[in-house]
């Protein structure tokens, strides 16, 4: 019996704060048995994981998905390389804009669908030192309003 609808797995929090995200798509991912069971039990780290495309194909490098513990030879390399799935046209399409605009790749969640799982990558561009520090100047100004309109409708 399939399941319906969409649970989310892991998400890149990093990635919202080290890059504005222009556009994002959604990706299946090549996965073997022992990775998608260790997968449903959450043990898995996008912290530091971007994609490349090299080939035509596009990659996902350095996520880490833990072994699973009752895998025993099953088990592959936890930062091996993960292939994407995409049609062609969209890889060779971010493929230009990657090398014309100079943009980055990078997995902003990953989640079932259903019962497969799925990438969320996203075509970003990286914030300066300034931008970083407006965006916490945005966010503390709007916890200090939410607060004081607490407290007057108390």
């Amino acid at each position: 019996m399939r399941t319906k609808g969409t649970k989310t797995i892991a998400e890149n929090r990093q990635a919202r704060h080290e890059y504005f995200i222009l556009e994002s798509y959604e990706a299946g991912i090549e996965l073997t048995g022992t990775e998608v069971k260790s997968i449903r039990q959450g043990s898995v780290n996008l912290k530091d994981s971007w994609c490349s495309i090299e080939n035509g194909e596009l990659f996902i490098k350095q996520m880490h998905i833990s072994p699973y513990e009752k895998g025993n030879i099953y088990n592959r390399d936890p930062l091996r390389v993960r292939r994407l799935l995409m049609h062609k046209a969209e890889i060779h399409r971010l493929f230009g804009k990657i090398k014309q605009e100079g943009l980055t790749l990078v997995p902003l969640s990953l989640y079932f669908k259903d019962s497969r799982v799925k990438v969320q990558v996203g075509l970003c561009k990286g914030k300066k030192l300034y931008d970083k520090r407006d965006d916490a100047a945005k966010r503390d100004a709007k916890r200090t309003i939410d607060r004081a309109m607490k407290e007057h409708n108390r």
